[in-house]
């Protein structure tokens, strides 16, 4: 009988690839033939001249550690990833949050080094897949945020939603305390990069629709739940939110984004609901089948969320018209009270009276 591999094609390729990469880099390094960092990775003053560079570094590992690390990310995430959303799609993310990121963060030393003189600016090596890694946590974020995964046999729990602030913040501590500065530097760029990407540009298969012409699908995230400010604890929520609105509002107004329409994100939001609905496999295991009281929890939190969320949304708005509000007698209704009625999702879902 055959041996069976059950990856998806381009994470096998990937894999194939970072292990190639890793030990080639570290080959050469340790036989000093060449310069192995002016090739493979990132060294911000001859960046220019060996461009492949920039795809390369993703790929590149120093040590066995990072390597068995980013083998596991790309394995158990690019397995997820790829059936989730097709390899074409999973490829087109894959390029943008190794492209961008490396680029972004050859940008920042080389600033570094015009600003303040240091000469780490031009040779620091960047490489590694920090940025791979905040990307998936990001992308798991969007796909199963209520997912709670288990450690040390129940004794940690932790939602998926919490993971991209905590490897920020492990990442940025290392960084200040122990001088990985360039671990510090992709974890924020991936971070970001692949928000943006998900938040505003990516093809989104329309999960709510009845249609199967094939042809439907929502550009971007537009939920409530996946605004920058909810990849935060609570008790940071509101000034978060209050700085990353300006900065999309000035983009918005420099048409960098396109504004989002109350159609889309409550689309969005059905979206989010429908992911949750679906029941949506381990991230461990993706071939095994999660319980319905699994489903049906994680789907009831997400609803929550959105709730919550749309009722802060509709509160904000009728604060801001109430000088100019009508006849206090027109409805004994209370502003902002929101009614979410299961049975009644195929004629309206939430109803705000």
């Amino acid at each position: 009988m055959p041996l069976r591999i059950n990856i998806p094609p381009l994470t096998r390729i990937l894999l194939v690839v970072l292990v190639a990469l890793s030990i080639l880099y570290n080959a050469i390094r340790y036989r000093q033939w060449i310069d192995s960092v002016a090739y493979l990775a990132i060294e911000p003053q001859s960046a220019l001249i060996y461009p492949w560079v920039f795809l390369s570094a993703a790929l590149v590992e120093q040590n066995i550690v990072t390597l068995l690390i980013a083998g596991a990310t790309i394995l158990y995430g690019g397995k997820y990833l790829e059936r989730a959303w097709s390899s074409a799609e999973f490829g087109k993310f894959l390029l943008t949050v190794s492209l961008i990121p490396n680029i972004l963060a050859w940008g920042v030393y080389l600033v570094l080094f015009a600003i303040i003189g240091d000469e780490k600016g031009l040779t620091t090596t960047i490489n590694g897949s920090i940025a791979l890694q905040a990307s998936f946590l990001v992308a798991f974020k969007q796909l199963v945020p209520e997912h709670t995964v288990t450690i040390a046999r129940g004794f940690i729990k932790i939602r998926v939603k919490h993971f991209p602030a905590i490897f920020l913040v492990a990442n940025t501590i290392s960084g200040v305390v122990f001088g990985t500065d360039t671990a510090l530097v992709l974890a924020w760029l991936g971070i970001l990069t692949s928000w943006t990407y998900l938040r505003f540009y990516k093809r989104q298969p329309d999960l709510s629709s009845a249609s199967t012409s094939g042809i439907s699908g929502i550009r971007g995230d537009a939920s409530e739940t996946f605004a920058f400010a909810y990849f935060w604890p609570d008790v940071v929520h509101g000034p978060i939110a209050a700085v990353s609105d300006s900065i999309y509002n000035a983009l918005v107004a420099l048409r960098i984004c396109t504004p989002f329409s109350a159609e889309d994100v409550e689309t969005s939001n059905e979206q989010a609901m429908a992911r949750g609905e679906g029941g949506l496999p381990s991230l461990l295991n993706q071939g095994g089948r999660r319980g319905g009281s699994g489903k049906r929890e994680e789907a009831e939190r997400r609803r929550a969320l959105a709730l919550k969320a749309l009722d802060q949304r509709l509160h904000t708005a009728t604060t801001n018209k109430a000088p100019t509000a009508a006849n206090p007698g027109s409805g004994p209704s209370m502003l902002g009270e929101t009614n979410y009625n299961p049975d009644d999702r195929e004629t309206g879902g939430d109803s705000t009276n």
